[in-house]
């Protein structure tokens, strides 16, 4: 990698900031990814709460529909624009984010786990493989120099730290302990080494472009969704490891609250959904810290959590659709205009 490199190419980045990308962005899977956090919300509503298990099934299926949907759409579109999908995947600002397709894919095959053991393990190990070799492919790009100090964004947490947290939460359920704790010593390595990266990239080229800016949301997700799958590891205790996250989580939500007033001055886009996994994560880590813990009126509490999230990412999701038709209606009328 390269800091300072005034005589190569455009940052990858200030590229896709400034003229369309014929290929589908990858920042759309952040759809199914925020559903996934939204399901596995509520799928813990359910066992501790007793909220009705219908509700989480619609969103894993509405999860698996939209994770389904994105692939093809990318494939179709993709096939029509005549790029090639591995010059998509070596740009930096959206090859990191392509992550997101294994990811989902583990998390969709842990709960088909709970229906068909067989085949919901099998998912989930299928998907550990995938995303196991992105991680390496872009790690030998990155290790030989190919992208600028600016082009690092909070999707970097995505195919080293985010993919293995969850493949260790995964690969618990489905009963690959060993497995697991080895994903999760992965997860804890690269949260320290792209947090590293990213410190660096803002204290040397300032601010990210408002495009990317949504990719900070992600910060919070490491210790949030590490917590989780340390739950998922030491058997729901409260000890050292559990308490060291659940302070990280704490602090670096806090981060967000600060983050506020800038998140306000960007223009709505898709990379808004960028939001909703780490947010859910953080409001999933809460539920199951006031079930362990039992403070006054937890059970208030909590489904004041499960509310707020689920409010939130419904928000994102309408105001999204909307934005979407309101694109369409005004790329036909421009076609109507010059026909």
């Amino acid at each position: 990698m390269s800091i300072d490199t005034p005589d190569r190419q455009k940052p990858a980045v200030d590229a896709l900031v400034a003229s369309p990308v014929t290929r589908v962005p990858m920042n759309t899977f952040a759809i199914a990814f925020g559903f996934a956090g939204l399901a596995a919300t509520w799928s813990l509503a359910d066992g501790v709460l007793g909220a009705p298990a219908a509700v989480a099934v619609g969103l894993w299926a509405l999860t698996a529909i939209a994770w389904v949907w994105l692939i093809v759409t990318h494939a179709v579109a993709g096939r029509r624009s005549g790029r090639r999908l591995v010059d998509q995947l070596r740009n930096p600002a959206q090859g990191p984010i392509a992550a997101l397709v294994p990811i989902v894919g583990m998390l969709v095959g842990g709960e088909v786990y709970d229906y068909v053991p067989a085949l919901g393990s099998w998912l989930v190990v299928a998907f550990i493989v995938v995303a196991a070799l992105f991680a390496g492919w872009l790690l030998a790009q990155w290790s030989q120099g190919l992208f600028h100090i600016e082009d690092v964004h909070g999707g970097y947490f995505l195919p080293t730290v985010a993919a293995a947290f969850i493949a260790a939460n995964s690969a618990a359920k489905v009963g690959l302990h060993g497995f697991a704790l080895g994903a999760f010593a992965v997860g804890v390595f690269f949260w320290i080494v792209v947090s590293a990266l990213i410190l660096v990239r803002v204290a040397v080229k300032g601010p990210l472009p408002a495009p990317l800016a949504p990719t900070l949301a992600i910060y919070v997700a490491p210790p949030a969704v590490g917590g989780l799958a340390w739950f998922s590891l030491n058997g729901g205790r409260e000890d050292l490891v559990a308490y060291c996250l659940a302070g990280l989580t704490v602090v670096l939500t806090l981060m967000q609250v600060g983050l506020i007033p800038a998140y306000r001055r960007l223009t709505f886009s898709t990379g808004f959904w960028s939001f909703t996994f780490p947010y859910a994560a953080v409001a999933r880590q809460t539920v199951d810290w006031l079930t362990m813990t039992h403070p006054v009126l937890w059970r208030l509490w909590a489904w004041l959590v499960v509310a707020a999230i689920t409010a939130f990412i419904a928000a994102i999701a309408i105001r999204w659709l909307v934005s979407t038709r309101t694109s369409s209606t005004s790329r036909t009328a421009g076609h109507m205009g010059t026909a």
